[in-house]
């Protein structure tokens, strides 16, 4: 193992033994280093580390900025270990790349979807879907995390959920309102009747446990069908989880909250690693940017 190698193994148990995940990245560690290795380099350069983002042709100028990206990282780490190492600069190559705008799911849009949900066939199908669609409405979970929960991460009388398997490996605890932890015990006494025996605590007609793609074409199919989804209007399920972070902020700000405060309690219920993810929430909506300017403008000393 080259001394590259073993620093790029370091790094990476570092960073993951902070919680976070760095999947892609690892793989691409492992193919710059070996990049370098062929060129019998033991120093990562500036040249080095865009030649070696450079190498997949035909491909966005914003694929190129995100293994650059990956070797900023690293090398940044090298410096402490490596003055001769250099950092790339952030913008050799143009990073347009852009979230998607959400769309914002009114009260009556989320009552049409349940609706419409409840009317799928067999009686277990129906539960299930308005059940998960009805959890992820109220709580924001991330659609995979709603997915893997077991059966025994819902403290029924407790009105508790717990996550265990989340994106950035940090389980968080999720207090339940108490016509949504109803809806649950519902769901669960329902399932558990039908199959005993299943570990997941949402599952298929079949027993199995509920899988992404089938929810996504469940749900892209109910919202066509209630005239949601338009050619012009393609409403994702993370949107729920959308919903929920703009309705908090929103009572925020209406009920004169501590804001700052309130964002970071909501940036650690929605289990973000960066308070940045949280934020921006408020400035992908027109009615939270004009909230938060107007609370703005009433602080003493600041010009209208």
């Amino acid at each position: 193992m080259s001394a590259l190698a073993a620093h790029a193994a370091d790094y990476l148990a570092l960073r993951r033994a902070l919680g976070v995940k760095l999947i892609r990245q690892g793989q691409e560690l492992a193919q710059l280093v070996a990049f370098c290795d062929a060129a019998s380099a033991s120093t990562l350069t500036t040249e080095l580390a865009i030649a070696w983002a450079r190498l997949p042709q035909d491909v966005a100028p914003t694929h190129w900025a995100n293994r650059l990206a990956t070797a900023r990282g690293f090398a940044r780490y090298l410096t402490a270990l490596d003055p001769a190492t250099e950092v790339p600069p952030p913008n050799v190559f143009p990073h347009t790349e852009r979230r998607r705008e959400p769309y914002l799911f009114t009260d009556g849009d989320i009552d049409q979807l349940l609706h419409a949900a409840a009317d799928l066939r067999p009686p277990l199908r129906a539960a299930t879907y308005t059940t998960v669609l009805g959890l992820l409405t109220a709580t924001g979970m991330r659609v995979g995390e709603a997915l893997r929960l077991k059966t025994g991460d819902i403290d029924h009388p407790a009105g508790v959920l717990t996550v265990t398997e989340t994106k950035l490996d940090r389980p968080r605890m999720i207090p339940l309102h108490p016509t949504t932890s109803a809806a649950l015990a519902s769901y669960a006494d329902l399932r558990r009747g039908i199959y005993p025996k299943a570990a997941a605590f949402f599952v298929s007609t079949a027993g199995t446990p509920l899988a992404y793609s089938t929810l996504k074409k469940t749900f892209n199919q109910l919202a066509t069908a209630i005239g949601l989804r338009t050619p012009a209007r393609r409403p994702h399920m993370h949107d729920l989880r959308h919903r929920f972070a703009v309705q908090i902020l929103v009572e925020a700000y209406r009920t004169g909250a501590d804001v700052p405060a309130r964002m970071a309690v909501l940036s650690t219920y929605l289990g973000h690693g960066d308070p940045a993810d949280t934020y921006w929430y408020l400035s992908a909506v027109p009615e939270l940017m004009e909230l938060a300017a107007a609370r703005l403008a009433s602080r003493p000393g600041v010009e209208s």
